[in-house]
């Protein structure tokens, strides 16, 4: 994985992001995130792509 950054809102900047950096992915926002490792996130992918995890 390379390092790569997505706003959850495109709307803005002030949103929580998904950033991948090396083999970690944070969600959130400054001071308040979330990480997970590769294989965790790869995992959450799984689960959404395959119809367990849907919109709530």
């Amino acid at each position: 994985m390379g390092n790569e950054k997505a706003s959850l809102c495109p709307a803005c900047t002030a949103c929580p992001e998904v950033e991948i950096i090396g083999d970690e992915v944070r969600i959130g926002e400054s001071g308040n995130f979330a990480v997970l490792k590769k294989d965790e996130w790869n995992v959450l992918v799984d689960l959404i792509r395959s119809g367990r995890l849907t919109k709530v």
